[in-house]
């Protein structure tokens, strides 16, 4: 049996307006969405730094899926520059920091997937995924119906993360 997911409706809108901003079909959906011309709002975009970003989910594990990413588009960690490497793992201490403040979870999960054999689904841009977990989040619709419910928007997420996003050096 699949897992199935449960969504809402308004992740329609936010999946198609950043992947239709641009002809490019070869360049990732976080290139296209980059290049989009959509605020950081309308993007779900909630930190910038100087060689990467970190965007929510949209086909999020739990709330709170963050992505953090390079701005060049490599499919693998040995194709970042040495600026862009401390620069993507230190904003990942960064995510895991907000997350705590905002979300509360009783662990995370940091973790990479190079390549589409490791399960990565964007295998062409690298990206890390810091997931907040909570004891007994694989609740009766994981068991019963095969379904994964995400309680809050990706609007109210945003928000809540770049509130708690620690400030100044870090």
């Amino acid at each position: 049996m699949s897992l199935e997911q449960l969504w809402n409706g308004w992740r329609a809108e936010y999946v198609g307006n950043g992947a239709s901003h641009s002809s490019d079909p070869s360049k990732s959906v976080f290139t296209r969405i980059l290049e989009s011309g959509l605020s950081d709002e309308e993007a779900h975009i909630v930190h910038r730094s100087s060689h990467c970003f970190v965007i929510l989910n949209a086909y999020p594990y739990a709330t709170g899926h963050l992505l953090v990413l390079p701005y060049r588009e490599v499919a693998n960690l040995e194709d970042l520059s040495v600026d862009e490497s401390r620069d993507v793992w230190a904003t990942v201490t960064q995510a895991t920091v907000a997350l705590r403040v905002s979300h509360n979870p009783d662990a995370l999960n940091v973790g990479i997937n190079l390549g589409a054999a490791a399960g990565g689904s964007i295998a062409q841009h690298l990206h890390v995924h810091v997931v907040p977990r909570w004891n007994g989040d694989s609740n009766f619709m994981t068991a019963v119906a095969s379904t994964r419910t995400i309680p809050e928007s990706l609007p109210d997420t945003a928000s809540k993360v770049r509130s708690a996003w620690p400030k100044g050096d870090q």
